[in-house]
């Protein structure tokens, strides 16, 4: 069975720091393009921070660029959102996803290129 569970989220201070965690089974982190992506109040799912499959470089939106940061732990088929900075803008529900195949720089954005989702996890920007 594949799954992906998203945790870490939570209430914290503009300025702070949270991680993220999007464990995966049935495949592993490291054979998969993984994706974070946010969808705020009223607003559309975006991408916010990706691992490439193959080169496992990673793309990161303008937004979050310096803030936030993607890692892959192999050995627990995790992986992380490390955010520092965080603004009242940030505020949102973060969903973690995976695709399959090898995805180019363009086509890492769209929702449509994923195959499996996690459930999201909430995080809120507030003082």
């Amino acid at each position: 069975d594949v799954q992906l569970q998203a945790s870490g989220g939570g209430l914290v201070q503009p300025g702070g720091s949270l991680r993220l965690s999007c464990a995966a089974s049935g495949f592993t982190v490291n054979d998969v393009t993984i994706g974070w992506f946010r969808q705020a109040p009223g607003k559309e799912r975006v991408g916010v921070s990706f691992l490439k499959k193959g080169d496992y470089g990673t793309v990161n939106a303008d937004s979050v660029k310096g803030r936030f940061t993607i890692s892959r732990d192999n050995a627990k088929n995790t992986v992380y959102l490390q955010m520092n900075s965080l603004r009242p803008e940030d505020t949102a529900v973060y969903f973690c996803a995976a695709a399959k195949r090898r995805l180019i720089t363009s086509s890492l954005w769209p929702i449509a290129s994923y195959d499996y989702w996690g459930q999201g996890t909430l995080v809120t920007v507030s003082s």
